[in-house]
């Protein structure tokens, strides 16, 4: 990637060891963005911003890191971009937009087509309900490196639809998956205010995860669950999950 230019290079879904289904230390997390030559970066854990507050600590020069949040809601899951506090799961979509907002973050809809994860909006089967969610967001992943079958596809359509700016993330769970999936915006969105304005002129670079590196989510399930770090537990910014490293 050639950061210069006045573009940036963003993937604004990513999760660290303090998601119940990842192992990426923030530390290597941020190290392999800038190596790839990433701009912005995301962290959204499930329902903490904990390490995402430790990756955006140990961001290199020319990294900015997006502290954020993947948050169950009773309609699927959100996202919650540039935020200040966690967001507790289980409110409904509307009612955690508005807890995002009220921090002055932007929302955003994940995978919404991917029928492989019990947490998708893909289990809304109202096509009324699901433009009802939409209306709740800024923006739409249309694109999203571990989705299965045709859900980017109709992600893409779905954001078209709904005259929402659609973008491509990696939903990396792993470190080797940081940077396959990404977003190309004009100017350098540090804020939630200027990302709304660089949304208006995107492309998208659409990797895919390997069946490779997805398979390690099972495992990383299985190791969080032995150090206790189930989905759900607090934002707390003390520490991340127990032994994790940085």
């Amino acid at each position: 990637m050639d950061a210069g230019q006045g573009r940036a290079f963003v993937d604004l879904h990513c999760h660290s060891s303090a998601s119940f289904d990842s192992l990426s230390r923030p530390a290597d997390l941020v190290r392999a963005a800038s190596q790839r030559g990433l701009t912005h970066l995301a962290i959204t854990d499930h329902e903490r911003i904990d390490g995402a507050l430790r990756a955006r600590d140990l961001a290199p020069t020319g990294l900015t890191v997006i502290v954020g949040e993947e948050i169950r809601t009773t309609g699927g899951d959100l996202l919650g971009l540039y935020l200040e506090r966690p967001v507790p799961m289980g409110l409904s979509p509307a009612d955690a937009a508005a807890a995002i907002r009220e921090q002055g973050g932007l929302v955003g809809l994940p995978h919404p087509f991917d029928r492989f994860r019990s947490s998708g909006a893909a289990k809304i089967v109202e096509a009324a309900a699901l433009a009802e969610l939409a209306e709740s967001v800024d923006l739409i992943e249309a694109h999203n490196a571990r989705a299965l079958g045709h859900a980017n596809e109709q992600a893409t359509r779905f954001a078209r639809d709904q005259g929402r700016p659609g973008v491509a993330s990696s939903d990396a769970h792993t470190v080797l998956e940081v940077g396959v999936a990404y977003t190309i915006l004009s100017g350098d969105p540090r804020s939630a205010a200027e990302m709304r304005v660089a949304l208006d002129d995107i492309r998208l670079v659409t990797g895919r995860a390997t069946f490779f590196v997805r398979a390690w989510t099972p495992l990383a399930k299985l190791v969080q669950r032995a150090r206790g770090n189930r989905r759900g537990s607090t934002g707390s910014t003390a520490s991340l999950h127990p032994g994790a490293p940085a």
